[in-house]
């Protein structure tokens, strides 16, 4: 039997009615009206059994309703990591911070500077005569260096375990992380998740309650440091990695997206052999041509590292007991960060923060890691060219390209930054203008519209499809969580409905309109 779809459709019923109707005509001219009349029933029986026939051979597709309890009740399973000994964590972190405190660099206040553009990649003198440092300063800063590498204390046996992941939260990156967390147990992820903030204020106690219900467990940096020297939200990231429970992370941003199952990656051959994989960035480097010098990596001021691939910290893998002394020396850079560190590294083009502090501290340690080798893929809003994020690779498939993450550094994937109205005087979470209420955000019209934000094309040409999954755990946060609103779960489902074709239904079976629900359901086909 031919499969519908892979060999020619057969004629259709139309033609055949037609042509039976000439074959009448041609064939039974002047015949009696009752042979006319019996001659038409007869071909018509047979057109009728030939319709039936196709109907049975080539059947058309029909959507199927698939039904399941939400994925987040479905997560309750998942064994909450347990806290790190906070006393013998915190006196670790001071033995730390007071060799960081003696071996400064120099100038202590490293002087920023704008480039002409930061369009377009510097050329090679801009780069070269873009930050003065005196040949003092560089061999003092050398100096420190070397002090704080011969400091840096030894991995400490008993105080981490087992594998993670680990987010930042707070402020308006709480509303992103609810879209990366839903997303992990959407996708399938059974590992356990730390969700950091700097302190209590950041910290919303009734999601933290939610959260442990699914293997997620909230912890505040306050609680292991002074969050006073963390003067830029760029510190925080390898505070978190830092401090976390899990010896072996997989770090996520707020604002990444998985888009498969990340956990195999820890059984990958990348991270096994390496202890650490790295993602690409757009460009090389653009550090000053002291850097090496300071570092340990040359004798002098060298174009060293400027062919390297700078790297895109919006996820990373760490196995902190194979580069532990990597992972304090990174912490090191990210201590004088705001003021030396950052922009010696980059210089002030774009890429400056900490994403670069961790290649830097590994190649001065001489320690191997894994870049991935793909490039990044950026994501534009369907349709447009807005820019939505970056899609970078699966690392445990070198040979070809395969997603694995969607870091939306663009347009920051939250329910209520999509949707919410009136949402500007909320105190705990703040939007000031939804992408549904400013007509000139680059989605309001898919919202508006009943759209996808993602291109089909492009989803399809690399065999994913995130989006309803990522609307799945919007659903979530509108309509069952503490951001639930009675506007935002009705907008979020009507939405969902149009264009994904779910289905909400409650303990009966009849659709439900204000409450949580039971089943999420879905016609697929």
């Amino acid at each position: 039997m031919p499969i519908y779809g892979d060999d020619p459709d057969p004629p259709p019923p139309a033609y055949l009615l037609r042509n039976t109707f000439r074959k009448i005509r041609r064939f039974h001219k002047g015949g009696s009206l009752r042979q006319q009349i019996v001659i038409l029933l007869g071909w018509l029986f047979l057109v009728y059994a030939l319709f039936r026939a196709h109907q049975y051979l080539f059947p058309k597709p029909f959507p199927v309703l698939v039904c399941e309890t939400p994925t987040h009740e479905r997560s309750h399973h998942i064994t909450l990591p347990n806290a790190p000994n906070k006393e013998t964590l915190s006196r670790t972190w001071k033995t730390l911070q007071a060799v960081y405190d003696a071996h400064p660099p120099q100038p202590l206040e490293l002087t920023l500077k704008s480039f002409k553009s930061l369009a377009d990649f510097p050329d090679l003198e801009d780069i070269k005569n873009h930050t003065y440092i005196s040949t003092e300063d560089a061999q003092a800063s050398r100096n420190s260096h070397v002090q704080v590498t011969k400091k840096l204390l030894p991995y400490p046996d008993g105080l981490f375990s087992g594998q993670g992941i680990v987010m930042l939260a707070g402020g308006r990156y709480t509303g992103f992380a609810t879209t990366g967390l839903g997303m992990l147990r959407e996708v399938g992820s059974k590992l356990p998740v730390e969700i950091w903030v700097k302190d209590h204020q950041e910290e919303n106690e009734e999601w933290c309650k939610e959260l442990a219900n699914e293997g997620i467990a909230c912890r505040r940096l306050s609680d292991y440091m002074d969050t006073k020297l963390l003067e830029h939200g760029y510190q925080l990231k390898i505070s978190s990695i830092f401090f976390s429970s899990f010896e072996q992370i997989l770090f996520l941003d707020a604002d990444n997206v998985p888009v498969r199952n990340p956990d195999g990656i820890f059984k990958s051959e990348a991270f096994t052999n390496t202890g650490v994989i790295l993602w690409p960035d757009y460009w090389t480097h653009t550090g000053a041509p002291v850097l090496p010098y300071v570092v340990g990596l040359s004798d002098a001021a060298s174009e060293l590292l400027r062919s390297d691939q700078t790297a895109e910290s919006g996820q990373l893998m760490w196995d902190k007991k194979r580069h532990w002394k990597a992972l304090c020396l990174a912490t090191y850079y990210n201590y004088y960060g705001p003021q030396h560190y950052y922009t010696l590294i980059s210089q002030g083009w774009a890429g400056w923060g900490d994403k670069d502090t961790f290649t830097i501290a590994l190649r001065s340690l001489r320690q191997d890691f894994y870049m991935v080798p793909h490039e990044l893929v950026t994501l534009f809003v369907n349709g447009s060219s807005s820019g939505i994020g970056m899609l970078q690779a699966d690392p445990t498939k070198p040979a070809g390209y395969e997603p694995m993450f969607l870091h939306s550094n663009i347009i920051k994937w939250s329910i209520r930054g999509f949707f919410c109205s009136g949402c500007a005087d909320d105190e705990k979470d703040p939007v000031a203008l939804s992408a549904w209420e400013n007509a000139e955000s680059p989605i309001n019209p898919h919202l508006k519209e009943h759209r996808r934000i993602f291109s089909m094309e492009h989803m399809e040409s690399m065999k994913i499809d995130p989006e309803p999954l990522i609307w799945k755990s919007f659903e979530h946060v509108a309509c069952r969580s503490v951001w639930q609103r009675p506007g935002l779960c009705s907008r979020t489902r009507e939405h969902m409905e149009q264009t994904f074709g779910y289905e909400f239904y409650g303990g009966g079976a009849s659709p439900i309109a204000g409450d949580g629900g039971d089943q999420i359901c879905r016609r697929i086909g």
